[in-house]
């Protein structure tokens, strides 16, 4: 009995660490991914601003309606 209860200790050990390499690539994947959203946030509000900017030269140079 005490060589089954070892074998069980060892798979719930092994079961354990496996989990634990999960949750660690879990956590960097969602570093990952809010640096993402952030790099994605930051690209769209410089488009946004650079939009904003053509608008003033086409009408600077009168190329678009008023």
């Amino acid at each position: 009995m005490a060589e089954t209860d070892n074998i069980i200790l060892e798979h719930l050990r092994h079961i354990r660490g496996a989990i634990d390499d999960v949750r660690d690539d879990i956590r960097e994947m969602k570093q990952r991914i809010g640096n993402l959203e952030n790099q994605y946030a930051n690209m769209s509000n410089r488009l946004d601003r650079m939009d904003i900017r053509i608008e003033r030269i086409e009408r600077r140079l009168d190329l678009a309606d008023a």
